[in-house]
C-alpha cells in the first residue's frame, strides 16, 4: 500500500461481525515466556507505527469491540468512525498490563492527557457516542441490521477525500504529523517545506486552472 500510487485512502474494517479487533489473544500470550512477550509486543508496536506512517489517509471503521491492541490499531489511523453501539477501551490494566502498542502515546494526543489517563488507569470501556463526545472518533452512527454502519460511514468519508489532490493530501498529512511533535515555529518550517514540494506539481496547476475556468479539477496525483 505504501508504494502503490493508485491508493488514495485506506479503510480498516473487520470481517468478524460485532468485533473490530479484540486485541491480543491472551491464551496465546500465556504460553510465552517474558522474552517472547517483549518481542511480540515490540513487533506489534512496529506494526502500528507502520500503519501510522502510511502516506495516505487511513480510516478505522469500528463496528464492534475495539479493545486493547484493537483500539491501538484504530488510534494508529488518521480518522475513526464508530457505530454508537461499539465498545472501545484500553483495558490492559484490568489484566495486569499497560498499553504497549502505542496506546499511552496516541490516546493522550487524541483526547488529551487527563481523559487518556482516566481511561488507561481505569481500563474503562466506552461506547461510540461517548467516544465521539470526547473526540476519540470523528463520527458516530447508529448500527444497522447488517452490522456495518461504521464501515458505510467510513466509505462516505473516504469518498469525500478521493476527489482532492492526492499529493497535496499526502503533504498535508505529513505536515500535521511531523508538526504535532515539535514547537510551532518548527512546525511552520515543516509546513513550508511540504508546501514547497507541492508548488511544482501538475495538480496545483490544474487546481488553479479549474478555478479560473469554473470547472471541477481533474487531479492525477503528479
Amino acid at each position: 500500500l505504501r508504494f502503490d500510487e493508485k491508493i488514495r485512502v485506506v479503510v480498516f474494517k473487520s470481517e468478524v461481525k460485532g468485533v473490530f479487533c479484540a486485541g491480543a489473544d491472551l491464551k496465546e500470550r500465556a504460553k510465552m515466556d517474558d522474552a517472547e512477550v517483549g518481542h511480540f509486543v515490540k513487533r506489534l508496536r512496529n506494526l502500528m507505527d507502520e500503519i501510522a506512517a502510511l502516506p495516505v489517509p487511513t480510516i478505522a471503521a469500528i463496528d464492534g469491540y475495539a479493545l486493547g491492541g484493537g483500539l491501538e490499531l484504530a488510534l494508529a489511523c488518521d480518522l475513526r468512525v464508530a457505530a454508537s453501539s461499539a465498545k472501545m477501551g484500553l483495558i490492559e490494566t484490568t489484566r495486569g498490563l499497560l498499553p504497549g502498542a502505542g496506546g499511552t502515546q496516541r490516546l493522550p494526543r487524541c483526547v488529551g492527557i487527563g481523559l487518556a489517563k482516566e481511561l488507561i488507569f481505569t481500563g474503562r470501556q466506552i461506547d461510540g457516542q461517548q467516544a465521539f463526545s470526547m473526540g476519540l472518533v470523528n463520527h458516530t452512527v447508529p448500527q444497522n441490521s447488517e452490522g456495518d454502519a461504521a464501515y458505510q460511514r467510513a466509505l462516505t468519508l473516504a469518498k469525500e477525500i478521493l476527489p482532492q489532490a492526492p499529493f497535496a493530501v499526502k503533504m498535508g498529512k505529513l505536515a500535521i504529523n511531523r508538526g504535532m511533535e515539535v514547537d510551532i515555529a518548527s512546525g511552520m518550517a515543516i509546513e513550508g517545506m511540504c508546501y514547497a514540494q507541492n508548488i511544482p506539481t501538475r495538480d496545483r496547476q490544474e487546481g488553479m486552472a479549474a478555478f479560473r475556468e469554473k470547472r471541477p479539477p481533474q487531479f492525477i496525483g503528479k
